[in-house]
Parts: structure tokens; C-alpha cells; sequence
């Protein structure tokens, strides 16, 4: 299991939105490349990079779910933000 990152979990919201954000102009990108007939492997290394984006809005939303709301519920020691991380790096191997 990789050492997690500190981070605000209440910042997760904007961490999220922000990266959306990028993620839909890459898409945008991608659509654009497509449009103008642009050589296979560099759509697809762009796709691959709105692919990355959208993970990582994924882990940003699941790991602040698991610190507000999850971690909340259990109770707060060592176990459970063990258990927090092993969850997200799991989740990160999909």
C-alpha cells in the first residue's frame, strides 16, 4: 500500500470541479483532434489523459468521502485511516 497524501478532505469538492474542469478540455481536445483528422496516436494519448483526469476525480471524491463521512460513523483511530487508504489505493488499481 502507497503512503497517502495529506490533504483538506474538505477541499475535495473544489479539488474535484477544478480537475473536471481540465478533464473537459481535454475531452474537448480530443473531439477537436478527431474533427481535424489528426494522427491516431496522438487522439489517443489525449483520450488517455481524460482518462487519467476522471480517475483521479474519482479517488479525490471517493477519499473525501471516506474521511467525512465513512471515518465519521466509525470512529476516529490509526485502524480506520489504515483502512481509509488501503480502500483508495485499491480503488486506484481499477
Amino acid at each position: 500500500m502507497g503512503v497517502a497524501k495529506a490533504m483538506d478532505y474538505n477541499n475535495s469538492k473544489p479539488e474535484s470541479l477544478r480537475r473536471l474542469k481540465i478533464a473537459r478540455g481535454h475531452l474537448d481536445k480530443v473531439i477537436e483532434m478527431l474533427q481535424n483528422d489528426t494522427y491516431c496516436p496522438n487522439i489517443i494519448h489525449q483520450s488517455q489523459a481524460v482518462q487519467a483526469a476522471l480517475k483521479k476525480v474519482d479517488e479525490i471524491v471517493l477519499r473525501g468521502h471516506l474521511h467525512t463521512c465513512v471515518l465519521k460513523d466509525m470512529g476516529k483511530n490509526g485502524e480506520n485511516e489504515k483502512l481509509a487508504n488501503e480502500i483508495v489505493e485499491l480503488f486506484k488499481k481499477q
